[in-house]
């Protein structure tokens, strides 16, 4: 990397900047096909997003009202990006932009920053730990409609996922074990970990998200030292009447509740930023189910967002895509 100049995209979801913005971010998200995919959804896509966006708008709009009356995703990646390009420009030259799928800054405006800043190679690194056609696969497909810069010899690397990566398990650990130092018995928590669920009819065509979630988690409680302690795996956010992954986490914490549980720690393990998934649905609307539930101590491990380990995993991760050898950066003064 040393003596060239470095690219790295980072991708995420993107949230609404104001609760007027929740209705259109919504129908993006719902106009996306990788989302909405039945026979003859190219005519009834955008009047479904429509119709969708504008029920689910306002559903979800006390909950963003609830966090601040807006979603917080862009200043947590802005600074994982700031932070990201900081630990990589020890390397040489580096710029980090950011590419949101379905809400500002979007994937044409990180494409205009890597024009301008003309490296000679991009890292597109879409921050989704585990796999899905949903999430890094819709990102990428998008990048590939409207880059046009395949042609100028640059050379542009993927990170498809980093859900066994073992710098990200251990900042992981790192979270999950400040979060249990606070707990009032450690020993007796009961650890759940939550993913965003999707339709199973996706998981059903071949898509490696379940497979990947599960992964992480065991890899999570091998290297804490968990695999024979108290934990549950469920999955959150489920939209409309079909079939998605489950158990969802009310049906979890109802159970934990039945069989006596009294302390839970959340460990949100698909989202390495906090957003509404994790700052409304987890911490206020499901403390709230927990509390019905008899679970009185319910505590929640916080976003990785711009962590050391955290921004130490992601630069490990670019610079093997990069190509990046120790002994080049040990000449950087």
């Amino acid at each position: 990397m040393t003596g060239s100049r470095l690219g790295v995209v980072l991708f995420q979801l993107g949230g609404p900047d104001s609760l007027d913005a929740i209705e259109p971010f919504l129908y993006n998200l719902f106009s996306d096909p990788e989302i909405i995919d039945f026979p003859l959804a190219r005519l009834a896509r955008q009047p479904l997003a429509r119709l969708i966006a504008s029920r689910r708008g306002r559903h979800v709009a006390h909950h963003y009202a609830e966090i601040g009356g807006r979603s917080p995703i862009l200043e947590h990646t802005t600074r994982q990006a700031r932070a990201l390009e900081a630990e990589l420009q020890r390397d040489g030259e580096a710029r980090v932009a950011i590419a949101m799928r379905y809400w500002h800054p979007m994937t044409e405006a990180a494409i205009r920053e890597m024009e301008e800043f003309a490296p000679q190679q991009i890292v597109l690194l879409p921050l989704y730990p585990q796999y899905s056609k949903t999430t890094t696969g819709s990102s990428i497909k998008e990048w590939n409609r409207l880059y046009r810069g395949n042609g100028n010899g640059r050379r542009v690397e993927v990170i498809t996922d980093f859900h066994e990566d073992p710098a990200y398990i251990d900042a992981v650990v790192e979270a999950i074990n400040a979060e249990l130092a606070r707990c009032q018995d450690p020993e007796a928590v009961e650890m759940v970990f939550s993913a965003h669920s999707v339709p199973l009819d996706v998981i059903q065509r071949g898509d490696p998200y379940q497979r990947h979630i599960e992964k992480t988690v065991e890899l999570v409680c091998r290297r804490g030292g968990w695999q024979g302690g108290r934990r549950s795996l469920c999955y959150q956010s489920k939209v409309g009447p079909s079939r998605w992954l489950r158990p969802m986490m009310r049906e979890t914490l109802e159970a934990l509740g039945r069989q006596g549980a009294r302390e839970v720690l959340m460990v949100p393990i698909s989202f390495v930023s906090d957003h509404v998934e994790t700052l409304f649905e987890i911490n206020i609307e499901h403390r709230e189910i927990a509390a019905r539930a008899g679970i009185h101590r319910f505590r929640m491990v916080g976003g990785l967002n711009d962590s050391a380990p955290f921004i130490g995993a992601l630069a490990g991760l670019v610079r093997r895509a990069a190509g990046y050898r120790p002994s080049a950066a040990s000449a950087v003064t």
